[in-house]
């Protein structure tokens, strides 16, 4: 069977929207009911808008299980995040300036907590076990009488491990403590209720389910009445929580996505936990591979596998084919890895070297099948251009592409002199260097004042491979005189790197000057011993 590339499997990044809620945006877009603005009741068209948000807010509260006036729509998680952490810090600032999270969490959180500090707040940002989750004794270890919240993910976007909701909204509650939860990841993959679970504050989003961008809503509980300020202002819309013109078809879109997740749940999680473990079970044959997360923990649909001896961006270059992520913003070779993972324990070559695949109600089993059918292969090479590997391969190939950034391609998908030969062999000087997780092995051999080959091995970004096969192809023949005149900027220009390569090329040329330098004290001694 044939497939149609790529195979999307980055849906906690986003999910492709279904047809049936482009449907109902369609008839509010182009239906009978005409322009309207929700706000605008003075007339027909402006009632017809509101019924609708009306009918779309008690839809979304009957699924939640709670008040249709504790919805309030905001454009996305990361704002109803914003407006939980930072309306309940400001409303609640006369208790207290206090505030518990976990270094694990969302950036949405993480740089919203970070922001409240430089503003006078204290965080505690509590390190996550090695399995990922939180227990309730950590959080009730650091509560105080000035704690003002507690914030933590519902569905880690990045392993997919589950907190236990019910037993920290306990806590929280009996220490009289606002929780907040990011349910982002969580809408359709696990069962929400946030009155059983003590949630005083819970942030959605629509296109994590299968809904559109743009649009999602926080949860503010009630009875008790939860207290928060508002981040807008103009307009007065949301009870006065939230200003600003309420766009009715991403409304309409977000609760039609949010049904039909929550009627699939029972039948798609046990699917999507089928694909993840036979993704799994197909990685194996590999060896050394470790899913990060809790083991029971967890939703099917994320699934984090570290791939011991590659780095995650080379395996995202190595499979063109397949649209996955590494779960964090690592595009260079000294970039940080995810910090989740680092959080988790997880050591930074290893979390350098995890890819993130997330499913949805349109992964198939073919899909699965043929990811593993590319990934498998692409690993096996990675790992044997790695400095960590322990077999040489490649060979000394030939050739030349006329468009030079088709030359950083080439160099990457087949390394020229990749893998190392015998350290026993006469004239064989070694240099290795390593930055920010990055590693660069060079092998030169050197007849008198001239190299005779140079092999490299390299463990970081794909312009790494590329830099260290187009630098082993240029240094063989080459008087040793030429070789210590290399700067970065040959590979830069040849290869047309990009500006965030660059580290790739002067770490490639920082280890040729050590394996020279070693070659001339091998030169000077052979001299000494002539003499």
């Amino acid at each position: 069977m044939i497939m149609s590339l790529p195979i999307y499997l980055d849906n906690a990044a986003t999910t492709a929207v279904d047809p049936r809620v482009v449907q109902c945006m369609l008839d509010c877009l182009q239906g009978s009911d005409g322009p309207g603005n929700a706000s605008s009741t003075s007339h027909v068209f402006g009632r017809r808008a509101h019924a609708r948000v009306e009918a779309a807010r008690a839809e979304l509260a009957t699924l939640l299980g709670c008040d249709p006036r504790e919805i309030v729509w905001t454009s996305g998680a990361t704002e109803a995040d914003n407006l939980a952490l930072r309306g309940a810090a400001l409303a609640g600032r006369r208790r207290g300036r206090h505030i518990v999270t976990c270094r694990s969490e969302h950036k949405a959180v993480l740089d919203t907590c970070r922001a409240l500090a430089r503003e006078g707040w204290e965080i505690s940002f509590l390190p996550p076990q090695a399995d990922g989750l939180v227990s309730a004794e950590q959080i009730a270890a650091v509560l105080r009488d000035d704690t003002v919240l507690v914030s933590l993910m519902a569905v880690n976007n990045e392993t997919g491990v589950v907190q236990d909701l019910a037993a920290i909204g306990a806590l929280c509650r009996a220490r009289g403590v606002l929780f907040h939860v990011d349910a982002a990841q969580a809408l359709g993959r696990i069962a929400l209720a946030p009155a059983a679970m003590n949630i005083d504050l819970m942030s959605l989003s629509a296109h994590k389910c299968h809904g559109p961008q743009g649009i999602g809503a926080l949860y503010v509980r009630r009875l008790p009445k939860v207290h928060i300020e508002p981040l807008l202002h103009g307009g007065g819309q949301e009870r006065g929580l939230r200003a600003g013109t309420l766009p009715v078809h991403q409304i309409v879109g977000m609760v039609e996505a949010a049904r039909l997740a929550v009627a699939a749940l029972p039948t798609e999680s046990a699917r999507q936990c089928a694909l993840a473990e036979r993704l799994w079970q197909g990685l194996q044959p590999l060896g050394d591979v470790v899913r990060h997360g809790h083991a029971e923990w967890r939703v099917g649909g994320i699934l984090n596998v570290g791939f011991a001896g590659v780095h995650g961006a080379s395996l995202l270059a190595a499979l063109p084919g397949l649209a996955v992520a590494t779960g964090s913003a690592c595009t260079s070779a000294l970039d940080e890895p995810s910090h989740v993972l680092t959080a988790m324990g997880v050591d930074a070559e290893l979390a350098a070297a995890s890819i993130r695949f997330s499913f949805s109600r349109l992964t198939t089993v073919a899909e699965i099948d043929a990811a593993v059918a590319q990934i498998v292969p692409a690993v096996r090479r990675l790992r044997a251009l790695s400095p960590f590997a322990g077999s040489a391969v490649g060979g000394d190939r030939e050739g030349a592409c006329a468009d030079e950034r088709a030359l950083f391609a080439r160099h990457f998908a087949q390394p020229f002199h990749a893998g190392g030969f015998a350290v026993t062999a006469p004239d064989v000087a070694m240099g290795g260097m390593r930055a920010a997780g990055a590693v660069f092995a060079l092998q030169l051999q050197a007849d008198g004042e001239r190299i005779t080959r140079a092999h490299f091995r390299a463990f970081g970004a794909p312009a790494l491979i590329a830099v260290g096969s187009w630098l082993c192809q240029w240094l063989a023949g080459r008087p040793l005189a030429e070789a210590r005149a290399l700067t970065h900027r040959e590979p830069t220009q040849a290869l047309l790197l990009e500006p965030r390569e660059y580290t790739c090329a002067v770490l490639a040329c920082e280890t040729l000057a050590a394996a020279l330098a070693r070659t001339d004290r091998s030169s000077t001694a052979a001299l000494r011993q002539e003499s």
